[in-house]
């Protein structure tokens, strides 16, 4: 008797469970969606410390040079710089025929993260769901650092200088590759334990 003769012979929800862990591009793309979510999510919050441990070394460094000298709070006052997220936002407004104020690009900055975060998890999980059994295999470490690094690549060094004014020093493209490795890590990881779920 073959294992499908003897499955159909289970309950359904047995029979749900014993497939499971058959190949499927939709649970793949829900894995991926959540792995994405969570990754930006960590993504963004190893943003915010990287800056604020950056910020912590200037300020101490141009306190030492600079003393009593240094601007009050309230003076030199600029509207702040837009950051890739606000351009992509503003951008893909213009291309459905609405141009955005600042104030409005600021806040459609996180839902062009998130989603762009989202959907890059969302086919990554698809990919992985689809790819050969040696890919999938892959330790979480490698698999993830792999995939944050392709996404920097792809976006940071490819796609934000297309949208973006001007370069960027080194120390950013270290920058934005570790956060994206970050990323990749934590959406991996997320992804195999809800896959493992579905």
């Amino acid at each position: 008797m073959t294992t499908r003769a003897i499955e159909s012979h289970l309950p359904r929800p047995v029979r749900q469970f014993l497939r499971r862990n058959e190949h499927s591009a939709w649970k793949g793309l829900v894995a991926g969606a959540a792995g994405g979510l969570v990754g930006t999510i960590i993504m963004t919050e190893f943003q915010k410390a990287w800056n604020k441990a950056g910020e912590k070394g200037r300020s101490s460094n141009s306190g030492r040079q600079q003393g009593s000298l240094r601007p009050h709070n309230g003076e030199h006052q600029q509207e702040e710089k837009e950051d890739a997220t606000m351009e992509a936002a503003g951008k893909l407004a213009h291309v459905i025929g609405k141009e955005l104020t600042h104030e409005q690009r600021k806040q459609a900055s996180p839902l062009a993260h998130y989603g762009f975060g989202m959907a890059m998890g969302a086919l990554y999980g698809m990919a992985m769901e689809t790819s050969p059994r040696q890919v999938r295999a892959q330790r979480i470490p490698f698999a993830g650092s792999v995939f944050g690094s392709a996404l920097f690549l792809g976006a940071d060094e490819k796609a934000v200088p297309a949208l973006a004014e001007g370069s960027e020093s080194p120390s950013r493209h270290l920058y934005g590759w570790a956060s994206h490795v970050v990323y990749g890590l934590t959406a991996e990881f997320v992804r195999r334990q809800v896959r493992k779920r579905l």
